[in-house]
């Protein structure tokens, strides 16, 4: 089964029109993998529900229960302090055999089988580069999850990059901490180039093109070469060069430790938010 023919024949309903949902649903339109009228966004803000219309021509409403009704799949897409009161407004109305999925940060597969009663559940964790197809997506489904839904998910899934599929719910938690909160450790990187770049006298907009492009051109080479990632480095560490002075420099600051302390931190916090 093809990732097209995985979708062909399936009504999608998306509750929630916000920017992870409608990058999802983007990428099923642009790959040609759904047609407009096989999705329906739930969205209850009117100019975003008009918006998503606008962009995608999909149908949108703004009844949760609407949305759902003959759906094959739902997937939830909404804030996590919302979630509670759209799960309560969906009880008993979600039919058993249904595929639900949910990229909603800290909702644990739990959360849905005790509030919508269903066993066919497929949790999610996506990255923002996912709205330029470019994602890292982490996932994990129920036992009764069947093989045939199992491929619709990939086919969703693969729409937006990369899917990896992992045996245990508790690695949501680590894809949470490593490649969800991960871009923003990348920003964080990339601003701190640029800012540096600026105190040595460039312009920011040349300082910021020189920085962005580096970690470009480094993560792709990275990916193309195959090589590890110890490999890449020393290739431009020339001994007693500027290259092993700058490296001495993140050694010294514990760059290491620092990075692991934070990616645990992001574990934890996500973890706590699971509980809850």
């Amino acid at each position: 089964m093809t990732m097209i023919t995985a979708l062909s024949d399936l009504r999608l309903a998306f509750i929630g029109g916000g920017v992870m949902g409608t990058a999802i649903a983007t990428g099923l339109l642009k790959q040609g993998m759904v047609e407009p009228n096989q999705i329906v966004v739930a969205e209850p803000m009117v100019t975003r529900r008009d918006a998503v219309a606008a962009q995608l021509g999909v149908v949108t409403t703004g009844d949760n229960a609407e949305a759902v009704s003959g759906a094959d799949v739902v997937l939830f897409a909404v804030k996590p302090q919302v979630l509670g009161t759209v799960l309560a407004g969906l009880r008993g109305l979600v039919p058993p055999g249904t595929l639900v999925l949910s990229i909603v940060a800290g909702a644990t597969i739990a959360t849905y089988r005790e509030a919508l009663g269903v066993p066919c559940i497929v949790r999610v964790m996506p990255n923002t580069p996912a709205q330029v197809g470019q994602g890292a997506t982490v996932w994990t489904a129920t036992p009764e999850v069947t093989e045939a839904q199992r491929a619709e998910a990939r086919a969703i899934l693969g729409a937006l990059g990369l899917e990896v599929y992992v045996d245990n719910e508790r690695y949501l938690d680590a894809a949470t901490a490593l490649s969800g909160s991960g871009p923003a450790y990348v920003f964080l990187f990339i601003e701190a180039l640029t800012d540096v770049g600026v105190e040595m006298g460039f312009t920011r907009d040349v300082a910021y093109k020189l920085a962005l492009q580096t970690v470009k051109g480094s993560a792709i080479y990275a990916e193309q070469s195959g090589l590890h990632p110890a490999i890449l480095r020393n290739q431009v560490t020339s001994p007693g060069g500027t290259t092993a002075a700058a490296l001495a420099e993140f050694e010294r600051g514990a760059f290491r430790s620092v990075v692991a302390s934070a990616v645990r931190a992001a574990e934890r916090r996500s973890q706590e938010l699971g509980a809850k």
